[in-house]
Formats: C-alpha cells, structure tokens, sequence
C-alpha cells in the first residue's frame, strides 16, 4: 500500500534524519575519531609531571587526578591517591606495564600511563579515562544546544519555505487541470526564477499548442468535409443527368472517374499521415536506404506526362545519392512535392541533388509570407487556400527520417530543400 505524506511533512521528515545524522556524527564518531588525539594529549600530561616528581613518591601528590608509582627493583612506593585512581594493587599494576607508555583495562575501564627511569628504579605516573570521558560529555553539552537552536531555525525556515512550494505546486496543477479551459486564467507570481516558473510557462505553452491543435484539426475536418463533399456531389449530379437523359453517358461517366481519382487521391493521403503513426513505433524504416536518383527518374517521367508544357531538369551534383528511407516513402516525400509544383510552375521545375541536400525548384508565383512559416504544418490551408494535406506528408515522412525539409521564395518562384 502507497504511504500518502505531503510535501510539508516529507520536507519536516528529511531535515529530522538529517538532525540524526549530525548528532550521530558529532555525539558519536567525531569522539571516537579523536580519541587519539585525547590520548596523545593523556600521555603528554603523564610525562611532564615525571620530570619533576621526587623519587619520595608519597609526599608528591601533584595532582588528584594522576597517581604515581616508584619501583627500585624491590619495593613499591605509591601516591596517597592511587586507590582513587584505581582500584588496584601496585604490584599487579606493575605487571600490566609493558611499556614505556601506553594503556589497559580493567572492569570495563580504560587505564593510561607514562614511566621514567631513574637512579634507583623507575617511575611511573597513571590516570584513568575520566579526562576522555569529560571531554566527551564537554563537547555534547556544548554542541547539544547549537544543534537544537539550528534545528529548529532550519524546521522554520523549511516549514515557511514547504508551505510556499505546496501552493505553487497546488496552483500550477490547477494549471494542467484547466489545460481544456479556455475560460480560466492562471497568472502565478514569480518572485524567483526557477523550475516552477519553468515548468508553469512549459504548461502555459502547452496550452497554448493544444489550443492551436484544436483549431488545425477544427479546420482539417471543415476541409475534408469540403473536399470529399465536392466530388461526392459533382458525382452524383452527373448520375442523376445520365439516368434523365440529359448528360450523354460517356463524358459523364468520364467526368465521375476524374472525381473519383481526386477522391481516391485525398483518401490516399489520409491513409497515409495514418500510416505514418504506425511506422513511427518500428525501426524497419531506419535500416532501409534507397538510391534517390531511382525515385527522382520515376517520379519525374509520370508527372511530365500530366504537364507536357514544363521543362524539366534533373541536375546529380554528387554521387553520394544513398538515402536513408524506404522507396514508399521517398515516392511520397517527391510526389507530393511534385504534385504541388505542376499547379503552381510557370515554365520550368528543376530539381539538383548534391552533398546529401536535394532541392526542388519551380517558376511559379512566391508564396504569401503570411503562411510561409505554417506551409507544412498539418491541418492548415495551403497556397491560394488549396488542403495542405500533400505537405504535410512530407514534413512528417522526413522528419521520420532524419531530414529537415524548409522552403524558400526565390526572386522567381519558390525552392523546397531536404537535407
């Protein structure tokens, strides 16, 4: 099951563990880490005081907390003090003294010591682990009340900061719940330039593409239904006229395959940016290449046939003319094209393959610069009002493929550019 905790209680959450870990670390593997360091220091304090102690042990109790031991070979001689240091023998303390100095333990408790030689024996100066133990118990009173006091500022610093992100964040899901509403407005204050505000214009631009989305496909429906609805009439016009006698069968069945080849043309097309989808989710297309100059000559010979008048010219620049791609889809990528520029071309159309860049040119009028920008976008109106359908298709089929696809007004005519 899925814990539900908000922001403000994650937030509070993570400064608390991260409160534990820095009184882990502090109250515990720092003093641990420095014990070392409290003991070179133990040890230094054990051999300063045998520099000047008297040999008369007993009567040279310098300090409470160090006790002292003299050995000539034969007898032991103590402080008054040892058996407030330890609680152990002289003789049996004398045994654990391995060296010069260093430590033992006994009943769970840690014991230091430092020796020096003397004329008649040696000396020898030991202390217990009340200094490391003080020291400890020093350092977490002293940072205990620091640590609360930061706790507590960053538990307020966070909770005010928290509440302020929660509300952005609740605000800008009020964004993307009323992304389908064209009614609401969502302007969020933003004080700081961060992800947030990133992410609200990204929703806000998203938005505004949806929008514009729905206006393309509003319009693509409008056009489809206006140019399926054209030929389905003039079709059934010419039916009716053939059946009352008043249209000659022949150049009225001639004129209903026109319209069916129109109809067949758009259905095509449609069928086609559908397909796209599906072929978008496979890789089959990638591992395919083509040689171009193949699909040029083919295209070029069917379309000179339905426009004898043009001049055609086919200029290879380059012999790199492997593309990547399936033939199909290089046969709809040109023939679109093609089928644009027969409508429009005044004389000539000329097409140049070279370092990988294929242009199409025609002599035709330039394109209004109002929709310049938007000629391939799909859903919109093309040159003088015509379905933008076929450009469509080709935008998407070479973008599939990894091309980018521009137009150009010329001083004369206009020029496509894959490349």
């Amino acid at each position: 099951m899925k814990l539900k905790h908000n922001l403000y209680r994650q937030l509070i959450a993570i400064v608390l563990v991260m409160f534990a870990i820095i009184y882990i670390s502090v109250a515990i593997i720092i003093p641990k880490v420095l014990v070392p360091t409290y003991e070179k220091h133990i040890y230094f304090n054990l051999k300063v005081p045998l520099d000047v102690v008297q040999d008369s042990i007993a009567d040279n109790t310098l300090e409470n907390d160090i006790a002292y031991i003299f050995y000539d070979g034969s007898m032991a001689i103590t402080s008054s003090n040892l058996s407030q240091v330890i609680d152990l023998p002289a003789n049996k303390i004398l045994k654990k003294i391995k060296y010069d100095h260093g430590k033992f333990s006994y009943h769970g408790r840690t014991y230091y010591y430092n020796t020096k030689k003397s004329i008649d024996g040696y000396k020898v100066a030991i202390t217990n682990n009340d200094y490391i133990a003080q020291v400890k118990s020093d350092i977490l009173k002293s940072i205990l009340p620091i640590l609360l006091v930061t706790l507590l500022i960053i538990l307020l610093i966070v909770a005010i900061w928290s509440q302020i992100l929660a509300e952005r964040i609740k605000k800008l899901k009020e964004k993307v719940d009323n992304l389908d509403n064209d009614n609401y407005v969502g302007k969020m204050p933003y004080v700081v330039d961060d992800e947030i505000e990133d992410l609200s214009h990204a929703v806000d631009d998203m938005k505004e593409t949806l929008k514009k989305q729905d206006e393309y496909k509003s319009q693509m429906y409008q056009n489809v239904s206006h140019d399926f609805k054209t030929p389905l009439t003039v079709m059934k016009s010419y039916i009716e006229a053939i059946e009352d006698g008043v249209q000659d069968e022949k150049s009225g069945l001639n004129i209903i395959k026109q319209e069916i080849k129109k109809l067949e043309i758009k259905v095509h097309s449609l069928l086609y940016l559908n397909k796209l989808n599906y072929i978008k989710n496979t890789d089959n297309y990638k591992k395919e290449t083509i040689n171009i100059v193949d699909i040029l000559t083919s295209s070029v010979e069917r379309f000179k046939i339905t426009k004898p008048d043009i001049k055609w010219e086919v200029n290879i620049a380059d012999k790199k003319t492997v593309f990547n791609g399936s033939s199909d889809m290089w046969e709809a990528i040109i023939d679109n094209i093609l089928s644009n520029f027969i409508r429009y071309a005044d004389k000539c159309i000329k097409i140049t393959v070279k370092g990988h860049h294929i242009t199409f040119y025609n002599d035709g009028p330039n394109i209004d610069k109002t929709i310049l920008d938007d000629i391939f976008s799909p859903y919109r109106k093309g040159i003088k009002g015509q379905f933008g359908l076929g450009l469509s298709i080709v935008k998407e089929t070479v973008s599939l493929l990894g091309y980018e696809v521009s137009v150009k007004n010329e001083k004369t005519g206009i020029s496509f550019i894959i490349k």
